[in-house]
Parts: C-alpha cells; sequence; structure tokens
C-alpha cells in the first residue's frame, strides 16, 4: 500500500495577545515551556513521530524568535533536500498577497502552493497547545471515511467551552453541529484545533467563501468554512482523550506547567518513544550548590541553583543566589533571582532580574515579570500583579 502523502500546515501567526507580554516581542509558538522547548516544538515533533516530511509553517506576527529557532528543521528531521521544512511569509504580487486576518484567511492565501504540492490529506494545526498526537493515524481514518474534515476533539471544563469551537455529534462520529466560540456552549466537546481535510474541497469551498464574503473577509476556520461542511454533512470527528492543554493565557500556561510537576505528570515530554524535540545544546549541565535546597524541580542545562526552589520549573541559564527563594513558578531563560529575594506563583519572563530582598507575588493569581526587565531591590509586587505595569 502507497505511502499516504500528507501536507502538515502549522499556523503560527498569531499574535497570542492573551499571553500578554509574554508575546510581545516574539510569536505565540515561540513562547518557552517545560524549561528548554518552545510550544511550536509539538507539532513539529508530532510530524516527526508520525513520519511527516513534508511541513510548512505560516508566520506573520513577531517572526524572528520563532525563525531562529526553526533554523532548517533539523531537531525533527525536515532539513531535506526534498521536501522537508518550508516558512511561508506574508507576500505581495498577487491577489493573495498582504497580511492574513484569521486562520481560513491564512489558508486561503496559501491555497495555491498547497494545489501544486498535490496532497492527499491537508492537516492545519495551531501552534499553542501541549499533547501529543499521531497526525498519519488521524489523517488516514479521514481518507477512508469519505468526509471532507474531520475535526480533533477534546472535552474541557464547560465554562471554557466558549473559548473554542463547540461540536455535537451522533453516534457514529459525524459532526452534527457547530459554533464558533458561542457565548451559551451546547455541549463541552470542542475542537482542539488539529484539522485534516480534503485538500480539493476544502480550497474549492474557501475560493466560493472568498468571493461571497467579499471585503468581510474568510476569519478564521470556525467563522464560514466548518460550518458550511457541517451543514453539507461532511465533517467527522476524531475524538482524543490524552493530555491536552490550551495554553493561550498567563494562568492555563501557568497550570500547564504545574501539571509537569505532579507525582504522575499527565504528560511525559522526555518519553523514549516519543520524546519532544527541540533545538539545544547550547549550555553546560545544571548545578546546584551543596547548601541549596531543590524540591519538586525541572531543572534545565545551564541552570545554578544556591538558594531554595520548589514546585518550579526553571529554563536553561537560570540563577538563584544564596538566600533566595522561589516556589510554585515558571522562569524562562536566563533569569536571575538575587539573594534574598523571594518569588511565589510568578511567570517570569527571559532575562528578567529580581532584585535581592525583592518580594514578587504570593497567594492568589498569576505574578506576571516581563522581559528583560530589572526589579530593584526590596520591591514588592503583590499577587496578580503585572511588572512593569501596562502603559508603563
Amino acid at each position: 500500500m502507497a505511502v499516504t502523502k500528507i501536507l502538515v500546515l502549522i499556523l503560527a501567526g498569531g499574535a497570542g495577545s492573551r499571553l500578554e507580554s509574554l508575546t510581545e516581542d516574539r510569536a505565540k509558538p515561540a513562547v518557552p515551556y517545560g524549561g528548554m522547548y518552545r510550544l511550536i516544538d509539538f507539532p513539529l515533533s508530532n510530524c516527526l513521530r508520525a513520519g511527516i516530511a513534508d511541513v510548512w509553517v505560516v508566520q506573520q506576527h513577531n517572526p524572528g524568535v520563532l525563525s531562529d529557532h526553526l533554523a532548517n528543521g533539523r531537531p525533527w528531521d525536515l532539513d531535506r533536500t526534498t521536501g522537508g521544512l518550508l516558512v511561508l511569509h506574508p507576500h505581495q504580487g498577487d491577489e493573495r498577497g498582504g497580511w492574513h486576518e484569521g486562520t481560513a484567511d491564512a489558508l486561503w492565501r496559501q491555497a495555491p502552493l498547497i494545489r501544486e504540492f498535490g496532497p492527499e490529506a491537508l492537516v492545519v494545526v495551531s501552534a499553542d497547545a501541549v499533547y501529543k498526537l499521531d497526525y498519519r493515524e488521524v489523517a488516514e481514518q479521514h481518507l477512508a471515511s469519505g468526509a471532507a474534515v474531520t475535526m480533533v476533539t477534546v472535552r474541557v471544563s464547560k465554562e471554557d467551552a466558549g473559548r473554542y469551537g463547540v461540536v455535537q455529534v451522533s453516534s457514529d462520529g459525524a459532526v452534527t453541529d457547530y459554533a464558533y466560540k458561542p457565548d451559551e456552549p451546547a455541549s463541552d466537546l470542542v475542537t482542539n484545533e488539529v484539522f485534516v481535510f480534503t485538500p480539493d474541497r476544502a480550497l474549492d469551498l474557501l475560493d466560493e467563501l472568498a468571493e461571497a464574503v467579499g471585503d468581510d473577509g474568510l476569519e478564521d476556520l470556525g467563522s464560514h468554512l466548518l460550518p458550511r461542511l457541517v451543514e453539507a454533512g461532511e465533517a467527522r470527528e476524531h475524538r482524543f482523550e490524552d493530555y491536552w492543554r490550551d495554553v493561550g493565557t498567563v494562568a492555563a500556561y501557568w497550570e500547564s506547567h504545574m501539571d509537569l510537576l505532579a507525582d504522575d505528570p499527565p504528560i511525559n515530554l522526555d518519553q523514549r518513544d516519543w520524546p519532544i524535540q527541540t533545538q539545544g545544546g547550547k549550555y553546560a549541565a545544571a548545578w546546584v550548590s551543596p547548601g541549596a535546597a531543590v524540591d519538586n524541580v525541572l531543572l534545565s542545562s545551564g541552570s545554578v541553583v544556591t538558594g531554595s526552589v520548589s514546585n518550579s520549573v526553571l529554563s536553561p541559564d537560570v540563577r538563584i543566589e544564596d538566600g533566595a527563594t522561589v516556589r510554585d513558578s515558571v522562569l524562562l531563560h536566563g533569569v536571575v533571582v538575587c539573594s534574598g529575594a523571594i518569588v511565589q506563583r510568578c511567570v517570569v519572563d527571559t532575562a528578567a532580574k529580581i532584585g535581592a530582598d525583592s518580594r514578587i507575588g504570593g497567594d492568589g493569581d498569576i505574578t506576571l515579570v516581563g522581559k528583560t526587565c530589572e526589579v530593584a531591590a526590596r520591591t514588592t509586587i503583590p499577587a496578580g500583579g503585572r511588572y512593569p505595569e501596562s502603559g508603563e
């Protein structure tokens, strides 16, 4: 049996504004995660696990950090003479040029290239969630079903369902109803932003819709395309019941890191038959001094701990000085916590420095300290605070 020709299109151009200062100068898929990884490592590693060698990444918002991370695609076996990684940027010169306004618009603008490539199955994914999924398995099930789209679905809390595309399904897996970000969700079953399309049907319908909506635009996949396919009876679900976490808010980002620190973590980032791959090798081994106190910590390479750290995730090159205390926190690359400082329930962005004897965060909402910020000695930032404050 011939191997199915699959193209994975990773939509990595969104602004990610709900992550606040974490996405001020980096694309959301480039946000660090789990110490040494970045969010885009998850779909890329899923492609590697599935043996998919044709992966296109659509960029737009703050692409610099993401482009540097992707490089030639080597960690995910995408540095190939034929196929492999292709990074797509906004372009000019034809009717589909310009900035894309939503995920469906992004897909429409790349349609000529997709048609030229000629995949049997088109897998369209976002890059802002933590999960492991074999895209080839879903694609082959999709082709066998005869549907125009297969939506990967998960269950979430009812209060969160309105943030997603909410679906209802029949007993045989057909999607019978779809509502995009409804005010009153009809169920807790939602799409997790992984879709497998039959390319010609989806792209032909996008062309039809683009002409119909005119200047209003195609917007997101859930705005016009998916509802039309559901109404036509051409949509099915693939139920996903393993760990999946949308980390599109500061609170969700922090909570997902705390999941990694559980006694029995719901996802293993270093699972031998399915590791999450990333760019690396830039730092020496981590070091914990004889007098340090470390309890339930993900400790990345290059980190030096001489103080006290518990229930936290430390990214590469973090420094916790003697007498400093870090609890229930996520510290990104190059953060320094000076002697006597206390950091609790915080997300501290890259290269920030917490001054001596400061008190940052506490019980309550998550505190966020911005990239490269220097918090002066003996500063107090209460639980739920932002540094710098909005507008500074």
